[in-house]
């Protein structure tokens, strides 16, 4: 009878691949300091050896970096990323670790700001570039994607193609026919969801998805001039939509307000539906009925995940959606409000 073999060794994986043993342990731990060619080099053959990634003694995570694309630095998306970023501090500090903050983008010299906050590990919360996904995830530190989905990544998100299953279905179910959805850049993998849920809901209705009610903003101008632009497109069109879908909340406020001053009454000449039950949702003319996050929630999951080592294979975390009706698309004398 032969004896057990003998466990794979940190110096097994280095006379095969023929690099040191000090590369094999930074590679294996995702180090900074070697090339991704490298990396995955000694990857494939600590696993062809059969090595036992569970014996990695993993580096205690005690500084993290909280990074916020420059375009979602603004007072329209302020509403939605602060509670995130909220939420991910007081997981922080729950676990004694100190969080930093940075806005970056693409011409910012990230790797150079980064080495000055000198993080164990980041999230990064919104759309960003994949040529920076790609600069932050070369310092070999843990990364973690909040609202956003790239293959080869671990991500959490909302649930947003329910959410605009949701959205779309509610403004079925009060007896709109006409309903168009405003989108923001659909390069954002959340917009795209949302319209995909909004697309799903009208087909499953038997409803046939005219392209003329589908509106983006229009590329480079602000929020509030892009959002009452593509209302006003949708209203100048020789049938207006009785109902609009919009990807937030902040687009579906401007929508109203254009459509209070064309003379319509919401909800009883048009529905109105945002996304992410900002605070200023209840503000309005009307209350807005919206898909509420919880976003602090968001943020926290996003440590959480990131906490869990578990880097070698990208994870997905979706959270929960729900629908919360109120007086933008309903008048009071329908139903219970949820």
């Amino acid at each position: 009878m032969s004896a057990a073999a003998a466990p794979v060794t940190i110096r097994d994986i280095a006379k095969f691949a023929g690099v040191s043993p000090g590369t094999i342990s930074r590679a294996l731990k995702n180090e900074p300091g070697l090339t991704e060619q490298t990396r995955q080099m000694v990857l494939a053959a600590a696993q062809q050896l059969g090595y036992d990634f569970c014996k990695l003694r993993r580096k205690r995570v005690r500084r993290l970096t909280f990074l916020l694309h420059r375009q979602h630095n603004t007072a329209a998306s302020s509403p939605f990323y602060s509670p995130v970023l909220h939420g991910a501090e007081e997981a922080c500090r729950k676990q004694g670790i100190v969080l930093s903050f940075m806005a970056v983008g693409p011409a910012d010299g990230v790797t150079e700001q980064l080495r000055m906050h000198a993080p164990d590990g980041m999230v990064c919360a919104g759309f960003f570039e994949p040529e920076l996904l790609g600069a932050l995830r070369a310092t070999g530190k843990p990364l973690v994607l909040i609202d956003m989905k790239l293959r080869g990544y671990s991500s959490v998100n909302p649930d947003n193609m329910m959410g605009g299953y949701l959205a779309t279905k509610h403004l079925l179910d009060v007896g709109r026919s006409r309903i168009a959805m405003i989108s923001g850049p659909l390069s954002h993998y959340s917009i795209r969801e949302r319209n995909r849920g909004y697309r799903q809901a009208l087909f499953d209705a038997g409803i046939l998805a005219d392209p003329r009610y589908e509106v983006s903003l229009a590329d480079g101008i602000d929020l509030e001039t892009g959002a009452c632009e593509a209302m006003q497109t949708l209203l100048d069109l020789p049938h207006p939509p009785d109902a609009v879908f919009c990807y937030n909340d902040s687009a579906a406020l401007v929508a109203m307000r254009c459509c209070l001053a064309a003379g319509l009454k919401v909800p009883h000449d048009v529905s109105i539906v945002g996304f992410d039950d900002i605070s200023s949702a209840v503000l309005g003319h009307r209350p807005l009925t919206t898909l509420r996050i919880d976003k602090k929630e968001l943020g926290a999951l996003g440590v959480e995940l990131l906490l869990s080592g578990q880097h070698e294979v990208a994870l997905e975390k979706v959270a929960p959606v729900h629908l919360i009706v109120r007086a933008s698309t309903v008048c009071d004398d329908w139903g219970p409000h949820k």
